[in-house]
C-alpha cells in the first residue's frame, strides 16, 4: 500500500510588509512550518501576493490599476522565492496568484506551481468576479490544464472556478484526483460559495478537493482589505471517507496550516465499489429533449 500524500492548505493572514526580505522570511517559516510536519503539497490563497502592494507608496496602494502595474517589477523575486523553498525543501507548492500582465496587454489571474526538480507550471483564473471584471481589468484565462506530480496528476481550480462544474469536470477526466483552490473572498457568503462548490466538485467527481483561503483585515490595501475563510479539505462522501466529506478543517479566520493525509488510491477504488457512482454517472450521458 502506497503511503498517503501529506497536504497542507494556508489560511494565509495578509501583513504589512517593509520589505521585500521581511515577505521572504515569513514565507520561509510558512514553508518551512509546513514541510517539517512532513507536507509533500503545499496551497496557498488567491491573490495572497497582494501583500506585496504594501511596500509600495500609499497613492499605489489606494490604485488597483497602479498596484497592477508596480507589482509585476516583483514577479522575478516572486518566482525565484518559491522556486528556492520548494527545492530547498524538496516540496511542491502552488503559490496561490498573481496577476501577471500579458504580451498583449491586460492581466491574469495566474496560479504557479513549483516542484522540487526546479520545473514550475501556472493555471490562469478562468471565471472572473464582477470585481475582477468591473474594477480590476483583470481577464479570462482560456485554457483547463492538469499537471503531473510526483504523486500524480492535479488540478488548479482558481475561487470562482470552483463554482463551475465542467472545469473541475475536465481536469478529472484528464486523471486528476487532487483539485487545489486558491481562494480569497470578502464576506462569509462568498466563503460558501466556494466551500459549497469545492464540497459539490468533491461529490459529483468522487475526488480529493482542497480549499486555501485569505483571512485577516488590510485596510491599507484597496484589493484585499477583507478576508474571511477556513482551509478545508474535502472528500467523496462514501465507504472510507467521513460522513459529511469534510476531512480537515480550519477555524475561521485564523491563520494557520490545515492538514491532512490524502489516500490517493482510494480514488480509484471508490469509484468502482462505492454505495454511488457519481463519477460514472455523469448527467453528460443524458439527453434531455
Amino acid at each position: 500500500m502506497s503511503a498517503p500524500l501529506r497536504l497542507a492548505a494556508a489560511q494565509y493572514e495578509i501583513g504589512f510588509l517593509r520589505s521585500f526580505d521581511e515577505y521572504a522570511a515569513k514565507l520561509a517559516r510558512w514553508v518551512g512550518e509546513a514541510a517539517g510536519e512532513g507536507a509533500q503539497l503545499l496551497l496557498f490563497p488567491e491573490y495572497f501576493s497582494m501583500e506585496l502592494a504594501s511596500l509600495f507608496p500609499e497613492p499605489v496602494r489606494r490604485s488597483l490599476s497602479q498596484q497592477l502595474q508596480e507589482l509585476q517589477a516583483l514577479l522575478p523575486d516572486f518566482l525565484d522565492l518559491f522556486t528556492r523553498l520548494a527545492t530547498a525543501h524538496r516540496v511542491h507548492i502552488v503559490a496561490g496568484s498573481f496577476p501577471v500582465r500579458q504580451p498583449e496587454g491586460g492581466y491574469r489571474n495566474r496560479a504557479f506551481l513549483f516542484r522540487p526538480d526546479g520545473s514550475s507550471d501556472h493555471q490562469d483564473k478562468l471565471q472572473m468576479t464582477r470585481f475582477e471584471n468591473e474594477r480590476w481589468g483583470i481577464g479570462a484565462g482560456d485554457t483547463i490544464k492538469t499537471f503531473d506530480t510526483a504523486f500524480g496528476r492535479i488540478g488548479i481550480d482558481i475561487c470562482y472556478d470552483s463554482e463551475f462544474p465542467l472545469i473541475a469536470r475536465r481536469q478529472v477526466e484528464q486523471g486528476a484526483d487532487v483539485i487545489l483552490v486558491p481562494s480569497c473572498t470578502d464576506t462569509l457568503a462568498g466563503y460558501w460559495r466556494v466551500r459549497i462548490g469545492c464540497q459539490a466538485r468533491a461529490l459529483e467527481n468522487q475526488c480529493y478537493v482542497v480549499q486555501s483561503p485569505t483571512v485577516g483585515l488590510a485596510p491599507w490595501s484597496e484589493a484585499v482589505d477583507v478576508n474571511v475563510g477556513a482551509a478545508g479539505i474535502y472528500t467523496p462522501v462514501d465507504y472510507g471517507f467521513p460522513d459529511h466529506g469534510v476531512l480537515a478543517i480550519g477555524e475561521m479566520n485564523r491563520a494557520q496550516w490545515v492538514y491532512g493525509d490524502l489516500d490517493l488510491p482510494s480514488i480509484a477504488r471508490i469509484r468502482q465499489t462505492g454505495q454511488v457512482f457519481n463519477y460514472r454517472d455523469w448527467p453528460g450521458q443524458f439527453r434531455f429533449a
